[in-house]
């Protein structure tokens, strides 16, 4: 008998006894339900995790400043001890924080730190809007930005990021903008060109920019903090725009706060790098500081959900060894007449583990199945208007792929397996003049 023989045979004498068998997969189909849903989390939470990691810059992106900055910038919520902070003068603050031309030299000196990556974006003064034909409505700038050095990767909801490449005037806007300036979706918005209102606080006087729109952020949870992106002939037209008649030597002893740059994250880990920049007598924050805590808590949930599915195979285990037991003793007198006819002990051991085997497989493809139609359904009705993850479109709640579930299958036929190994051994040790005198 060859082993597709054995897996037919082992297939039929499982399904004897229909009512046992079914109830004993519905038990690994609980187990396995509950852990292909839990991990299906996981893996959506950690791949929106992983998406807004990239739009901080990358494994490889790394925030350097003082070490008086760090308590500074948490009274601006940028800190990350979050508890009360004097009031420091903001003179005071540029005078004893700002990054001294001597200090920029000694950060890129760093071994390990990517000097040529450095950049610092000058602070701009004044107040600004956008605009748009479409609308009599203007609407506050909550922040501006262009993209620093490192592998940013925006989730985008339509179209792309400004290209710097063209010295024309291009930007990504924030989530929502597009319908408050009078477009129906954020499709429609793309090609368009809007008005970037900024304010000159000397002369007190608006400057109007018209600018394409070339994209739309998709929300996030660092993404959208991150403001607009802009492109750098629009940054150049706005810092021009915002210091206007302002003497030269003012705009050039603009205080810099802190740089972004990118570290050699294949030579050094994070916790490298940051030593060696606060051996330098500096503060390193990385995506680590601003990502890892938000997914270890999310771990921690997914493990103690995760238990809860291991009782539930635990329990479906014992379910398999009952179930095989019980086909034993009822085949005895079979197995003893296999016997006579010459199967040896082996296959008889193999016939009776292709069926655990089997028990473990129906089961877990069952929970498999299950768990992606109810998380499909899941995701479409989260997603949908008035859905709790409405807000953000890249966000699968549930994110199922060959990775996570072939893997689950696989360990649920393995502890299927070692659960029906004391039976078939049972089985393979009968007697078979016993077994065949057996009532």
């Amino acid at each position: 008998m060859n082993f597709f023989e054995l897996l037919k045979s082992a297939n039929h004498n499982l399904f004897r006894n229909k009512v046992r068998t079914l109830l004993t997969i519905i038990a690994i189909f609980v187990g396995s339900f509950t852990i292909i849903l839990n991990v299906a989390i996981n893996s959506g939470v950690n791949s929106f995790i992983d998406e807004q990691t990239d739009a901080l810059g990358g494994d490889n992106f790394i925030m350097l400043m003082s070490d008086e900055a760090t308590s500074a910038m948490g009274g601006t919520g940028m800190g990350t001890n979050g508890g009360p902070t004097e009031y420091i003068d903001s003179k005071t603050v540029a005078a004893e924080t700002s990054l001294s031309e001597e200090d920029l030299e000694k950060l890129k000196k760093i071994d390990g730190i990517n000097g040529d990556s450095f950049y610092s974006p000058t602070p701009m003064g004044g107040e600004g809007y956008f605009a748009s034909s479409k609308t009599d409505k203007k609407y506050a700038i909550q922040g501006l930005m262009i993209l620093p050095p490192g592998n940013f990767k925006i989730p985008l909801a339509a179209g792309r990021l400004p290209d710097d490449s063209k010295n024309t005037y291009q930007i990504t806007l924030e989530p929502e903008y597009a319908k408050a300036l009078g477009y129906d979706s954020d499709e429609d918005i793309i090609g368009q060109t809007i008005t970037v209102g900024i304010k000159n606080d000397v002369l007190d006087t608006w400057t109007d920019i018209p600018v394409e729109v070339v994209g739309v952020e998709a929300n996030g949870i660092v993404s959208s903090s991150l403001g607009a992106i802009m492109s750098r002939a629009l940054y150049n037209k706005i810092f021009d725009v915002t210091y206007q008649h302002l003497p030269s030597s003012y705009k050039d002893s603009l205080p810099t706060y802190y740089v972004m740059a990118t570290f050699d994250n294949e030579r050094f880990t994070e916790d490298e790098i940051k030593q060696s920049v606060a051996d330098a007598g500096y503060f390193a924050w990385t995506v680590t500081d601003m990502m890892g805590t938000i997914r270890s808590f999310f771990d921690v949930i997914m493990v103690v959900f995760n238990v809860f599915g291991g009782i539930a195979l635990l329990a479906a285990a014992i379910g398999i060894v009952n179930t095989l037991l019980m086909s034993v003793e009822e085949r005895t007198r079979e197995i003893g007449l296999d016997k006579a006819l010459g199967m040896s002990s082996w296959k008889i051991f193999l016939s009776f583990a292709i069926e655990a085997i089997l028990i473990g497989f129906w089961g877990s493809a069952l929970g498999v199945c299950v768990a992606m139609a109810i998380g499909t359904v899941v995701n479409a009705a989260v997603h949908a208007p008035g859905g709790f993850l409405e807000i953000f479109p890249t966000f699968d709640l549930f994110r199922f792929t060959p990775g996570t579930v072939i893997p689950l299958v696989l360990i649920v036929m393995f502890i299927a397996l070692l659960a029906g190994t004391a039976p078939a051994i049972k089985a393979a040790r009968k007697n078979p003049i016993e077994a065949l005198r057996y009532e």
